[in-house]
């Protein structure tokens, strides 16, 4: 099993990603990064640019496990906004290639006007789903072209709302490069929240080999009056991770898991856990180099 991290200090600009980044993303025990890159419009990135990180994560022995998708709205009923996200989506993956990304993390988007992850009753519609699957389709041959996984995302406030919705949803689309970025925190419900375990097992035998990368966070129930479920970093919550670990190991060792949802305090102590728990569980650890 190989784990990487995203977000603490890494840069929102790659052209700032530094060798001295790279040594302490070594030194915090992963084996590659997640980055977002917010501040590097894909239009526009260069293949030099691309170049130099590449190659100075390779000169430290790392791997660029995802790069981000930007999160476009992939479901919008309006044809001229929708093929401008599939665009967005199709230099996101080129970008995703010079780099030598293993994969892109994208979900579906959302019709909410205040963020790509929020609730709005369009996103659970039948023609949403309808305008994913035609969107992803269209996106398949690049990902195929620059040989980086579409790893997608899902989230009960969004079209993919559970593990039935995406199987159905990448069967649909039938590309071996468009398959599920698996993590099991975003489908964790009042009903599941205590039995994480069997939840993750659930999950995991609806998607089997379309899972191809997973994010490592945790999830805590709150004492209030409203259903509150929170993120926390992984190893401080409810979710099993001798299951989740044991599941995605039996799917493929070369599998990364990638940390989120820890800042940069965090990570010492987020590392050990995960690198405890497969150990404890016979998982070997694969890097950093």
């Amino acid at each position: 099993m190989r784990f990487g991290m995203s977000g603490a200090f890494l840069p929102a600009n790659m052209d700032d990603f530094t060798v001295e980044m790279a040594k302490r993303v070594r030194d915090l025990g992963f084996s590659g990064v997640f980055t977002r890159f917010r501040a590097n419009d894909p239009f526009q990135t260069s293949k030099a640019q691309c170049q130099r990180l590449r190659d100075l994560l390779a000169g430290e022995g790392l791997r660029m496990y995802q790069t981000t998708g930007y999160w476009q709205c992939l479901i919008h009923p309006d044809e001229g906004q929708r093929w401008q996200a599939v665009h967005t989506l199709q230099e996101a993956l080129r970008v995703a290639g010079d780099i030598g990304a293993r994969g892109i993390d994208t979900g579906p988007g959302s019709m909410s006007p205040t963020g790509p992850w929020n609730p709005h009753p369009d996103n659970w519609n039948p023609g949403s789903r309808e305008q994913l699957i035609k969107s992803l389709r269209e996106c398949a041959k690049a990902a195929e072209d620059q040989d980086v996984f579409l790893s997608l995302e899902g989230h009960q406030l969004v079209t993919l709302e559970d593990a039935d919705v995406m199987r159905e949803v990448l069967d649909a689309v039938g590309s071996p490069y468009v398959r599920c970025d698996f993590d099991p925190v975003n489908w964790i419900t009042l009903k599941t929240v205590f039995q994480t375990g069997p939840a993750i097992d659930q999950m995991v035998d609806a998607l089997d080999h379309r899972i191809v990368s997973a994010h490592a966070k945790d999830i805590v129930i709150e004492d209030r009056l409203t259903l509150h479920l929170e993120t926390v970093p992984a190893g401080r919550g409810l979710l099993d991770y001798r299951t989740f670990l044991r599941r995605l190991e039996a799917l493929d060792p070369e599998y990364p898991v990638i940390v989120e949802a820890a800042g940069e305090k965090d990570l010492p102590e987020v590392s050990a856990f995960l690198r405890r728990t497969a150990e404890e569980g016979g998982i070997r650890i694969i890097g950093p180099q």
